[in-house]
Parts: structure tokens; C-alpha cells; sequence
């Protein structure tokens, strides 16, 4: 069984080795592709290493733009994976360098977004180890609850924390996602810098092709 579970992971690797088409940058909601493909979505607020974790997965330094600026990217960017499976990066939310008439509009574009995609199967919601679950997370929970998109919480960088505090921190949000009916219970700890986790991230990506 373990040289099954190889090999099978050998092959989904091989998958993620190619780089991603990029689409488009959506701006407004009428640019969004024919919803003819299954849809994955990475969120997460801005600077918790989200665009460091979608380069990681791919095994590449150039496919999610990073910047020292959090918020600075306010589109959602639309890659697609194999010919399969589109995979879109959402703007980091909780931080825009932008004016707050800019930040609202995007508030909304989001919402509507994950409330009316009906081809998006799963959003993967990056939480910073060190910092953990803020208020502005629990408000997407709640909006991704009330829309019935399945989420999956995908901590980053837990080679910065202890393992007992990653398996603490894992405990304390296993407890709090029982009160979220759409959150999938398997949290996914992850280390772009130090390929920690990732197998089992594209392993989930996968099941979706």
C-alpha cells in the first residue's frame, strides 16, 4: 500500500511540475471564464505567504506574484492547471493599500464572487501559523458558510513555530471549525520555504482534475 501511495503521489507531483497557463486578471465580474472547468480558489489575508504557497505547489518562483506591499494586489488571477482545472488567486483580504471606496468595491466583487460561482468546489484558506484565526477570518468563514463553498484551512509557514504549537494551533481551530457548516476538518500545515506539506495540498488540488 505505501508503494501505491508513492507512486500515486510521484504522479501527482508530476502534474504540478509544469507550470500553469495563466488566463486573466478579473477586475469585474463580467471578465469571469465560462464555468466549463472546476474551479479552486486560494485566499487568504494579505502577507500570510499565500503567493509564496500557490509558487511552492508549482515548483516555481514566478507563477503568484509576492510583493513587500500587502494588498497590493486587488484582481482575481485566473490560472489554468493541465487543461483541467482552473486555479485563482484571490486579492489578500484585511489590508489594501488602496482608498476605502477601492477596498469596498473589492469587498464586494469577493462576495458576489463566492456566492454565485457555482463551479468553484473548494477555496484552500491560508492562515499564518505565528498569528493564527483573526476576526477578519471568522467574517469569511461566515460568508463562505452562507454561500456553501467547501473550505479548507492551510496554515503557512509552520517551520517558524514549534511542532507541539502547530499541533496546539491545529486543536484550537479544529475546535472552533465544528461551528462552520461548509469548512472541511482536515487542516492542511504547510512550509513553502521548507517544502513541508505540500504533497498533501496538491493532493487535494488534484482530486478536482
Amino acid at each position: 500500500m505505501a508503494e501505491k501511495d508513492g507512486a500515486s503521489i510521484q504522479n501527482i507531483n508530476k502534474l504540478f511540475a509544469a507550470p500553469p497557463k495563466f488566463m486573466l486578471s478579473v477586475a469585474d465580474l463580467g471578465q469571469l471564464p465560462a464555468s466549463d472547468k472546476n474551479e479552486v480558489a486560494f485566499a487568504g489575508r494579505s502577507n500570510v505567504g499565500k503567493s509564496s504557497l500557490i509558487n511552492a505547489i508549482f515548483q516555481r518562483k514566478d507563477v503568484a506574484k509576492t510583493s513587500a506591499t500587502p494588498g497590493r494586489t486587488q484582481q482575481l488571477n485566473y490560472f489554468e492547471v493541465c487543461d483541467q482545472l482552473y486555479l485563482v488567486d484571490l486579492p489578500g483580504y484585511g489590508y489594501a493599500k488602496a482608498p476605502p471606496t477601492e477596498v469596498k468595491r473589492w469587498q464586494r466583487v469577493l462576495t458576489t464572487y463566492l456566492q454565485g460561482r457555482v463551479n468553484l468546489r473548494r477555496v484552500f484558506l491560508a492562515i499564518d501559523s505565528r498569528i493564527g484565526i483573526k476576526q477578519v477570518d471568522e467574517e469569511i468563514f461566515e460568508l463562505l458558510d452562507s454561500a456553501a463553498v467547501p473550505y479548507q484551512i492551510v496554515l503557512t509557514k509552520i517551520d517558524k513555530i514549534s511542532s507541539h504549537a502547530c499541533d496546539e494551533l491545529k486543536r484550537q481551530i479544529e475546535l472552533k471549525l465544528q461551528n462552520h457548516a461548509a469548512a472541511l476538518p482536515v487542516i492542511l500545515a504547510t512550509s513553502a520555504e521548507k517544502n513541508i506539506g505540500l504533497d498533501a495540498v496538491r493532493t487535494e488540488i488534484a482530486s478536482f482534475f
